[in-house]
């Protein structure tokens, strides 16, 4: 027995990184999967495709999380597909670093609203009909950053601290409708974005790690079905840090 089967997982932001082993982990487990993305049209029919392959119903949304108006139609939308959300991965996220002298207010104003009103926006979204079901898991991606800060992300950190707090709310509110909310902390998840790193920085980084390695989108992911499944159903309002030991 697949540790999802027979559910069905909505994850933001999915089309390449964290978000793409997600969906992928997820197909695997046996869940149906809804996923959203911004632009790559190309990157979102082949996921479709590949997330088919493994025998589940697989479907992408373009859509803008960080639009109210937009989370509420998506999650209307994959209603109406797939009849229920068991799950919701709040995935989507950006960062416009810089130091606090130099971080405009637009650049400010546009992480905070990526990062953490979308995900205000899509559990606002879910949390009617997972109520009705009296069933659902929501997880929420913040960051090592949103526990410890980081100079030159004042922005980021703010946005990934924000979730940590919303989602221990959102836990203490919905948890007598056995609907659980907890948190994701990647440390430093090697993805294709710190693929264009330079190779010596990213070795500094795997030598101060207890684990001696970066993360991958898998290790992630694997925390994902864990709290997403039923082996979890005793644990909401936590934060679960996947980061090789970074901030112990």
């Amino acid at each position: 027995m697949k540790l999802l089967e027979n559910k069905t997982t909505l994850v933001t932001g999915a089309t390449r990184g964290i978000g793409r082993g997600i969906a992928l982990e997820f197909a695997k487990q046996g869940s149906n999967v809804a996923f959203t993305y911004s632009s790559s049209v190309e990157a979102a029919n082949s996921l479709e495709k590949e997330l088919e392959s493994f025998g589940i119903k697989a479907k992408g949304y373009q859509s803008n999380a960080a639009n109210y108006e937009a989370a509420q139609q998506l999650a209307n939308d994959v209603l109406k597909e797939f009849g229920t959300i068991d799950v919701l991965i709040n995935n989507a996220g950006i960062t416009k670093d810089n130091l606090l002298m130099r971080i405009s207010e637009e650049d400010f104003d546009t992480v905070i609203e990526v990062n953490l009103k979308s995900v205000f926006n899509l559990t606002k979204a879910v949390i009617r009909p997972m109520m009705k079901q009296r069933a659902g898991s929501i997880i929420n991606m913040s960051s090592v950053v949103g526990i410890k800060g980081n100079a030159g992300q004042a922005n980021y950190a703010a946005s990934k601290a924000g979730i940590l707090g919303f989602t221990k709310s959102v836990a203490l509110e919905l948890g007598s409708r056995n609907i659980r909310c907890n948190t994701i902390a990647p440390g430093f998840i090697e993805t294709e974005m710190t693929g264009k790193l330079n190779e010596d920085v990213v070795q500094g980084w795997r030598d101060a790690i207890p684990l001696k390695r970066g993360g991958t989108p898998e290790d992630v992911a694997n925390a994902c079905v864990f709290l997403a499944s039923d082996m979890s159903s005793y644990i909401t309002g936590q934060t679960l840090s996947v980061d090789g030991g970074m901030l112990t």
